[in-house]
């Protein structure tokens, strides 16, 4: 059975259809594609295309459809070009010749713009899901370690001391706007196409706000022409993936340097962890090695697409049915790695001896320049003048915290013996209780806030 041909001599070559049919990768859609003809065939019946009785017996064919691909009884043919053939064919075997009525007024190129805007809805809270599973163990992991000292860097390079938690937390807010974006993404994703024929419109009486209702949209295209070909919800979809692809890639860089035994500030589960098949000693952070890896292939997923919709004509193209495969493998991508990653969460050893250990002395020249602020000079003068502490201790081969009160007065003599009271990291940490801040505080409000978002936004 085919969907076209009757104009032409010739069936097409077989190179041919090796190209351009696509059910090795769009059966995956065949739920959907059901569920849109079901809700088409009662449209056709209220718009008295067909009666009452040929839709049922037409929903019922596709309800047993449903059920052998359900079931995995399914049989492909050879003549299965891609699931919407596939689905007709076998609805046609079914229900006799009362099957080919479905198609009434409606077009491949309006069925699959519904069916896969269908799927990406489904695909956005799957992966909704998954990213606020993470978030719930970010939160997990944070909360032991709110007290918890360790070193902040910028450039890399020990910057000022901060606390675990905050370190943890900084992620959660980036996936928080990974998911607002996800929703974002639907709402324009919840256009209907269906009705809009192959680009023109239907000539039959089609309810398209009915079929709006039965299909969850929450509108209805305006224009067939852009209906069929519009794409611009699978782009949206692919850049939030690969956004929270790179989210993970960021998390993952910073659980592999810190996993080093060089820094030792954290242990990963034995069961997120891989050896070597050469060195027994080794234990390598594969699941985030592959997370920063898949990043590379989500933002190719995504700049593929562009660049096969950026030169196209008006109305639909066959070049579209390239839509699919990476919009398939960027959910396919995330539903892999997102579940590990989240399990490395709730599994993960934070080291707080290593932690502190690991602070530097040079990390409170800050609270220096800080300290004499509060002395009335102002802060660029302050700033030279810490930074000509820093260079002193250099110099004299001590740790900032050394320098003797002599030393510093020296330097300025807004020093007193009070200064003493600077060279204190929880201290520090402390100090930093503005809202957002690393102050234990100020990072117990941040966990809060957090579980509201989660509450009420997530």
């Amino acid at each position: 059975m085919s969907l076209w041909g009757g104009a032409f001599n010739e069936p097409s070559d077989a190179d041919l259809r090796a190209l351009q049919d696509s059910i090795g990768f769009d059966k995956r859609m065949y739920a959907v594609d059901i569920e849109g003809s079901v809700a088409y065939a009662a449209a056709l019946s209220l718009a008295g295309v067909i009666t009452d009785e040929e839709a049922a017996q037409i929903i019922n064919g596709l309800e047993a459809v449903k059920a052998e691909f359900d079931e995995g009884r399914f049989q492909l043919q050879v003549g299965d070009e891609d699931i919407h053939t596939a689905v007709e064919r076998r609805l046609t075997e079914l229900v006799g010749a009362v099957g080919g009525k479905l198609h009434t007024g409606r077009s491949r190129n309006d069925q699959v713009a519904t069916d896969l805007r269908l799927w990406t809805i489904d695909a956005l809270h799957q992966i909704d899901s998954l990213v606020g599973a993470l978030q719930e163990a970010l939160i997990a992991a944070s909360e032991p370690h709110v007290e918890t000292l360790m070193p902040g860097y910028t450039h890399l390079q020990p910057a000022q001391p901060i606390t675990a938690a905050h370190w943890l937390m900084s992620f959660f807010w980036m996936f928080a706007r990974d998911r607002a974006r996800l929703s974002d993404t639907q709402s324009r994703t919840e256009v209907l196409p269906l009705g809009s024929g192959a680009l023109a419109g239907s000539p039959f009486a089609i309810n398209r706000e009915f079929l709006a209702g039965q299909l969850g949209f929450e509108f209805v295209s305006e224009n067939s022409l852009d209906a069929v070909s519009d794409r611009d919800y699978v782009a949206e979809a692919l850049f939030a993936f690969s956004l929270i692809g790179v989210h993970l890639s960021r998390l993952a860089e910073d659980l592999i340097l810190y996993s080093n035994p060089a820094f030792g500030y954290i242990t990963l589960n034995d069961r997120y962890s891989t050896g070597s098949s050469l060195m027994p000693q080794k234990r390598n952070p594969d699941p985030m090695e592959l997370a920063r890896g898949k990043a590379g292939r989500l933002i190719g997923n995504l700049t593929g697409l562009l660049t096969t919709l950026k030169g196209l004509p008006t109305s639909y193209n066959k070049d579209l049915q390239e839509d699919k495969e990476p919009l398939f493998d960027a959910v396919d991508t995330l539903t892999l790695i997102l579940p590990v990653i989240t399990a490395v969460l709730r599994t993960l050893k934070l080291n707080p001896d290593r932690m502190r250990a690991a602070l530097d002395e040079s990390m409170l020249a800050t609270d220096l320049a800080d300290y004499l602020v509060s002395k009335g000079i102002p802060f660029r003068e302050a700033h030279h003048i810490s930074g000509r502490a820093v260079r002193l201790a250099s110099e004299k081969g001590v740790t900032l915290t050394r320098l003797s009160v002599d030393d510093l007065h020296s330097l300025s003599d807004r020093f007193g013996h009070d200064v003493e009271a600077v060279f204190d990291f929880a201290a520090s940490v402390a100090r930093r209780r503005a809202q957002g801040g690393t102050a234990p505080d100020a990072v117990r409000e941040q966990i809060a806030r957090a579980r509201d978002w989660l509450a009420n936004e997530g």
